[in-house]
């Protein structure tokens, strides 16, 4: 965990916290979490938990990777873990975590040019190319250093043939990737992550380099491992107790990326995934929302009318700041949501006219959407698909527990300015007034204005059956 002070554009670091839990450890051959890793977890979020409860949920963002985005039992585990941290945790996507990483090396290193950065965590290896503070190609590979070390030297030895296997192995990950990679080229690698910066200790404390990470360095730290010849008999400067029982895994991921990939030498960068966590809050509060772009690019990808996407929202939001009071809603943060549901409500009608609301919801599910996490990306498809026709109760209870009540309010909210907007006029609405109730809404025109809009008047009536037919009152005069 880090915690930084804003000061101007900048953020200054004021406390860190780092304990190993090595959660990817704890999958059983079913994918789901065993006892004691959820305990380690748990416990260690109840502690972190204290460190930052006095600080504003909107200034906390906590993320897993990629051991919550393959458990199976990931969702009841993330009821406990947010209740023991007291905030709320996303799981992003495989090249979200390498945009964040990417971003906090950018930060965190100085130079010019295309760079190419790898972070290996305890489950995934990440390939990022940018420049700037841009990531440009991003690969997520499904190999690290717990889930190497699990699967070829779980019983504690070392020998030359588990770490042939197992470098084979991560050669078999890296090569539908290396030639992309190496035509991109880049004038500096950087390595982030715990397992590379106690790579860089380890081979700058022995004398096998000087600065940095290079293919020499590498040969002599798995020729120390080989003679090691066991995990619990690995005794290197540099390298902490609660990461040796992991780190020969690593260093193989590490050497088949080095081959792979052609490179001479690596430097190690102190940012990674939590510093790019901050610098993007911060782009976030100056509103630059790389979720603003992700949004714009499928709108244009998918040719969405624009004109009428932001008729829809501003309806949305206006109706969401009425009620949100009532409703328990938070005004601004919802107001988000709701404006890019209605931004991308039509980019089905891309790929056909009929059904065009499940045909943009599955878009929106499985595209690669950077800034948003696997939460958010599975809330804004249901609210897609919900924006017309029957209201799909069932698709909104997979939602944790109170969340399902705040979507299906707000996929009411966004059924409805589609329906005052459904002859796509440039010309404004009358000024609304919506009554909110627990469960039901009454919408009030002004006097007369229905009878002179008969069409809108016979659309509200159907919607009022749709919503019924969902367990929800709707009104209107």
């Amino acid at each position: 965990m880090i915690v930084a002070r804003r000061r101007g554009d900048e953020l200054v670091v004021v406390d860190r916290l780092r304990e190993m839990v090595r959660l990817a450890d704890g999958l059983d051959a079913q994918r789901c979490l065993d006892e004691a890793a959820r305990r380690r977890a748990l416990d260690c979020l109840a502690r972190f938990g204290q460190r930052i409860r006095h600080i504003p949920a909107a200034n906390i963002r906590v993320v897993g990777t990629n051991t919550l985005r393959s458990a199976r039992n990931a969702a009841a585990f993330l009821a406990e873990a947010e209740q023991a941290l007291g905030a709320d945790i996303e799981i992003v996507s495989g090249l979200e975590e390498a945009r964040l990483i990417y971003l906090g090396v950018a930060h965190s290193v100085a130079g010019k040019g295309r760079r190419l950065v790898v972070d290996i965590g305890g489950g995934s290896t990440e390939l990022i190319i940018g420049e700037g503070f841009e990531s440009q190609d991003m690969e997520s590979l499904y190999m690290g250093c717990v889930s190497m070390s699990r699967e070829f030297f779980a019983e504690g030895s070392i020998t030359a043939k588990r770490l042939r296997k197992a470098g084979l192995a991560a050669q078999v990950e890296l090569e539908p990737h290396a030639a992309r990679f190496r035509s991109l080229g880049w004038k500096q690698a950087i390595g982030a992550s715990g397992t590379i910066r106690a790579v860089g200790r380890v081979v700058e404390a022995a004398g096998w380099s000087e600065e940095g990470i290079t293919p020499a360095s590498l040969e002599a730290l798995l020729e120390a491992l080989l003679r090691a010849g066991r995990v619990a008999d690995i005794r290197l400067d540099g390298l902490g107790a609660d990461r040796a029982p992991v780190f020969v895994g690593g260093v193989v991921v590490l050497h088949a990326v080095f081959e792979a990939l052609g490179i001479e030498h690596m430097r190690v960068s102190d940012g990674a995934l939590r510093e790019g966590l901050l610098y993007d809050m911060l782009g976030r509060i100056h509103h630059e929302d790389v979720r603003d772009r992700s949004v714009a690019g499928l709108m244009r990808r998918f040719d969405a009318d624009e004109a009428q996407a932001q008729r829809v929202a501003d309806t949305a939001v206006d109706s969401l700041r009425q009620v949100a009071g009532a409703w328990k809603l938070k005004a601004d943060k919802h107001a988000r949501l709701l404006g890019w549901a209605a931004s991308l409500a039509e980019i089905g009608r891309g790929i056909a006219r009929s059904q065009y609301h499940k045909h943009g919801a599955y878009i929106i599910q499985h595209a690669d959407l950077p800034g948003f996490s696997r939460q958010e990306q599975a809330l804004l498809a249901i609210l897609v698909r919900a924006h017309r026709r029957k209201f799909p109760v069932d698709a909104f209870a997979g939602l944790p527990r109170g969340r399902e009540r705040r979507a299906r309010l707000l996929a009411v909210l966004l059924r409805l300015s589609v329906v005052l907007h459904r002859s796509r006029s440039p010309r404004a609405l009358p000024e609304l007034e919506l009554l909110a109730a627990d469960n039901g809404l009454r919408l009030v025109f002004p006097q007369g204005w229905l009878q002179e809009h008969p069409l809108t008047g016979a659309d509200l009536e159907q919607e009022q059956a749709c919503l019924k037919a969902a367990g929800f009152e709707l009104s209107f005069a």
